[in-house]
């Protein structure tokens, strides 16, 4: 469904996990302006995470109506809204008042570690995996559903009633901003809550019933570029049509212009995610890779394999909140051209378990190497460094899995404007690093969505003229150096599992 305006700009609302940003973008991909609003992290007790959906929905009208004032196109401008946001993060709320029922549990949450292990031991994993390209872990939403219904009043009757509706943080969005009028979401949004099944495109009855959510709270899925609705009347001068929506990090393979079957692309932000198009062919990952569905267009689906690291610059945040060793994330850079090398310290960032291809949410961070010659630009050093071991297996694993190796590695995310990071990736995963010119692909990647359902632009192909490269990084590390920098740290991951 394409609706054509003869507004030629495109207003990207990018939900993460610490922040949220509103980007206008004109026809031709360039950012006119920016809004961006940091909002408060609630951690209630060890392995949990919460946001209050009220101060996301804050931010998100604020940042977009100051964006759509400093662009000078005004709403009537505004061609479309396209929606991306933090997977996985789960909402429940009165479909009668809009109100939620309990904050927002967050992606990087643990407290259902538990349910999922009693599962996995069940032998439940197997067909988990089979439906939705998941692995059972408490990252994924459903069994953080079943936990608000299962803590929360009266929850659990009033959603087997119909009362309660359940959204990740594109779906809670796109409820408010039609006034309650639309409860949606896309495929790459409900493919992560591990109750999509993303062969036959639909929510599965069984998997409800696995992990005890009732089907009446879940939102209808629709393409990534679809006319979903349109904004409430005084939210903003005029309706806004919002017409695309996407996860994170498939917007960003979009916004990458990873079109083709073998493109690849790593986003360094909080975690960080790697995601390689696979094309209309869903790879069942050997490797503990996930399945996923990179984009669907016109009901055609591409699929894609992805690698989750849940601490990237996250691990940058605690050098500079949690010790002190920094003042300001740019420091990492300078302090870790200062050394010559880390001196043999590894960090592996296990602060919350760790991702693929270890899946071990028992895992804790840990450092190992120190000695009394180790500096703080040492930990620098080494917080960077555990990037780009984890991205070296993260593509070793898809290779193995049998997904192209990628000619090129496209990065973007707040980290990649890093220049030492980026050729140590480029080192270290041994292929060339390249790095747009503008980094905020997510933004792009659902402008791009929203963009194609109104006409702004007309297909993949035009989307693709517009990517512009503006650093590439070519590997230049000695075979041996990185043989010997790999083993040091597969042995420091070894020592850190919990089994």
């Amino acid at each position: 469904m394409r609706q054509r305006s003869s507004a030629r700009h495109i207003l990207a609302i990018d939900q993460g996990t610490t922040s949220t940003r509103a980007i206008v973008f004109d026809a031709e991909a360039r950012p006119v302006a920016t809004a961006q609003a940091e909002f408060a992290q609630h951690y209630p007790a060890p392995g949990r995470v919460e946001h209050d959906p009220e101060d996301i929905w804050r931010d998100t009208l604020a940042t977009a109506r100051r964006a759509i004032d400093e662009s000078g196109v005004g709403a009537g401008g505004i061609a479309g809204i396209g929606i991306t946001n933090q997977r996985e993060t789960v909402v429940v709320w009165d479909r009668a008042t809009g109100e939620a029922v309990y904050r927002a549990i967050v992606w990087q949450d643990r407290r259902t570690a538990e349910v999922c292990a009693g599962l996995k031991r069940d032998g439940a994993e197997a067909a988990v995996r089979a439906k939705t390209g998941l692995l059972l872990d408490p990252y994924f939403s459903a069994a953080k559903i079943a936990w608000i219904l299962d803590h929360v009043g009266g929850a659990r009757a009033r959603a087997e009633r119909g009362e309660l509706a359940f959204g990740t943080i594109d779906s809670f969005l796109l409820w408010r901003l039609t006034g309650g009028a639309v409860h949606a979401t896309d495929v790459t949004n409900a493919a992560r809550t591990s109750l999509y099944d993303i062969r036959r495109q639909c929510w599965d009855e069984e998997l409800c019933r696995l992990f005890g959510v009732p089907m009446a709270m879940l939102p209808a899925v629709h393409d990534n570029s679809h006319l979903f609705g349109t904004t409430a009347p005084g939210l903003f001068d005029a309706a806004i049509p919002i017409a695309g929506m996407a996860g994170d990090q498939q917007a960003a393979l979009f916004g990458q212009a990873c079109f083709a079957r073998g493109m690849a692309k790593s986003t360094y932000g909080t975690g960080c995610f790697m995601l390689l198009n696979t094309g209309t062919e869903a790879i069942a990952s050997q490797h503990r890779l996930l399945t996923t569905p990179a984009w669907r267009l016109g009901g055609r689906m591409t699929y894609a394999l992805e690698g989750s690291i849940f601490v990237a610059g996250a691990a940058v945040k605690w050098l500079r909140d949690g010790l002190g060793v920094i003042t300001h994330a740019r420091e990492t850079r300078d302090m870790a051209t200062q050394v010559p090398d880390s001196h043999g310290v590894y960090m592996v960032p296990a602060f919350v378990g760790l991702g693929a291809p270890h899946w071990d949410p028992e895992a804790r961070g840990a450092i190992y190497g120190l000695t009394l010659g180790a500096t703080a630009a040492h930990l620098a050093r080494a917080a960077l460094e555990a990037v780009g071991y984890q991205t070296m297996d993260l593509a070793a694993a898809m290779i193995a899995d049998g997904g192209a190796r990628p000619a090129t590695l496209r990065v973007d995310g707040g980290m990649a404007a890093n220049d030492w990071l980026c050729q140590f990736l480029a080192d270290m995963v041994d292929v060339a690093v390249e790095r747009p010119v503008h980094l905020e692909t997510t933004a792009l990647g659902a402008a791009f969505h929203a963009g194609l359902a109104t006409g702004v632009w007309t297909d993949c192909d035009a989307l693709a003229r517009l990517w512009q490269r503006a650093d590439g990084f070519a590997p230049a590390m000695p075979a041996e150096r990185r043989t010997a920098l790999a083993a040091g740290w597969q042995d420091a991951v070894r020592r850190t599992l919990s089994g």
